[in-house]
């Protein structure tokens, strides 16, 4: 008899994959239970996932920032499943290192690794290279793919704002997106109005404004409560683009921090 191989079914979205491929969590359910019907020999025994049907959250880069992921590693350690099975490689992960680290450890665990555009992934192999070789060749193109695509991206929203038009972030107070153009916000505008016109008539100070606003109730674009640095945004567009070019610099370090922090748990484990 033939033994039935009891894989996990691996999804993953992300809010740029959403954008750019539309390749939603459903489909890619749908491409696995097809493949699993087709072999015979294979049952799909849980399903995880990494973001949501939004595409709200990011397939993270780390094993240990990826639920789903770890999810399907502990049901093979536990003995409740055989192997995983996804897609394709670039839905196991979107970068190369990551791809080759997962399924190292699953094959590490004795699992096997499936993808619905391939079959099984086969344990490396010192007499057969090749075979390493053509995986890490669709897993650097599945990067290069994506990376060309965000660039493209990038530059396409570049292009816009130089033009003057709606290119990406959120939209300053007194104005919103629509039809992907920038537009006045009435109600905004209105409240925009009178903040000027307590600070440049009245005299009053930007706490005073801030505590004023709170006081009878008027929202903030985000339905909260004012804070100084809010309302001296409305009132100074250079403080707006001090703000901007913090937040800029707040990211990047978060970015390299995270990658630091990456490279040391790699490190770690070596």
């Amino acid at each position: 008899m033939t033994t039935m191989l009891r894989l996990v079914l691996m999804r993953r979205v992300s809010t740029f994959g959403q954008a750019v491929d539309g390749y939603g969590l459903d489909a890619q359910e749908a491409d696995c239970r097809r493949f699993v019907k087709n072999v015979g020999n294979i049952r799909i025994v849980h399903v995880v996932t990494d973001g949501d049907t939004k595409g709200g959250k990011s397939g993270k880069s780390t094993l240990d920032e990826r639920p789903g992921l770890m999810e399907a590693m502990e049901w093979i350690s536990e003995g409740k499943a055989d192997g995983i099975i996804a897609p394709n490689l670039d839905r196991i992960a979107r970068e190369l290192t990551v791809q080759e680290a997962v399924l190292a450890y699953v094959w590490a665990l004795g699992g096997h690794v499936y993808t619905a555009d391939h079959g099984e992934h086969l344990e490396d192999d010192e007499d057969d290279p090749m075979r390493t070789a053509m995986r890490q060749m669709r897993g650097v193109f599945h990067q290069l793919d994506r990376g060309l695509i965000r660039k493209r991206l990038k530059d396409g929203r570049a292009a816009k704002g130089e033009k003057g038009g709606y290119a990406y972030g959120a939209p300053r107070f007194g104005q919103q997106a629509k039809d992907k153009e920038l537009v006045d916000q009435p109600a905004e505008k209105n409240v925009e109005a009178q903040i000027l016109e307590w600070h440049d008539e009245q005299g009053m100070g930007i706490r005073a404004i801030c505590n004023r606003l709170n006081d009878e109730g008027v929202p903030t674009k985000r339905g909260g409560r004012w804070h100084p640095s809010t309302v001296s945004r409305i009132l100074s567009p250079e403080a707006r683009e001090k703000n901007r070019v913090a937040s800029e610099k707040a990211r990047t370090f978060k970015k390299e921090t995270t990658r630091r922090t990456r490279a040391a748990r790699l490190l770690a484990q070596q």
